[in-house]
């Protein structure tokens, strides 16, 4: 049975997370940020959102872990930063429903909700410069970078809430992710 561990970087929908995954039949645990990534055995991870970037305990080290990691806002943004790109202040703070135009119908997260979805998504943070690597995979008229993709490395990143129930499309991209994993 594939394993993800939803590293809990203090976020609001954190248990959500877990229980998606969980409702897929994958064998998902919720584990401390603090954790290094030497003590978890599993086949995939999820970096939680969260509230900001000083609360992220060891997140960053999953990263060099060579396992596939799902970034959720804070997540996504922690990964950008991490490994060169930018983060700044969104123009829309707080949570809004948002269309997203999804801009890779090839990607192994995000493309089989192309052309679009409507996704819940706080844009207080975003990222503004993607790491090289990475392309960007989504779009919005709030923000330029929705998500993205470095699938060589198996790092992925949305802005958007898949856990929530006013996300659409939420557990495609769980499914998604779970496959990503079992194909690692």
């Amino acid at each position: 049975m594939t394993k993800i561990v939803v590293v809990d970087n203090h976020g609001q929908f954190t248990h959500l997370e877990r229980r998606a995954l969980r409702d897929l039949g994958v064998d998902t645990e919720l584990i401390d940020n603090d954790t290094p990534p030497e003590a978890i055995d599993a086949d995939g991870v999820v970096l939680s959102g969260g509230p900001d970037m000083d609360r992220i305990g060891a997140s960053a080290e999953y990263l060099e872990a060579d396992i596939p990691v799902l970034g959720i806002c804070l997540g996504m943004q922690l990964i950008a930063e991490e490994l060169g790109g930018r983060v700044e202040d969104g123009d829309y703070g707080g949570y809004a429903d948002v269309t997203v135009e999804l801009v890779d119908a090839d990607d192994p997260l995000t493309g089989n909700l192309h052309p679009e979805t409507r996704v819940w998504a706080s844009h207080a943070d975003e990222v503004v410069e993607l790491p090289d690597g990475f392309e960007r995979t989504a779009t919005s008229d709030v923000c330029g970078i929705e998500a993205m993709s470095d699938t060589d490395r198996d790092l992925y990143g949305v802005q958007w809430h898949p856990e929530v129930a006013h996300t659409e499309e939420g557990d495609a991209i769980f499914e998604n992710f779970r496959d990503i994993c079992e194909a690692a």
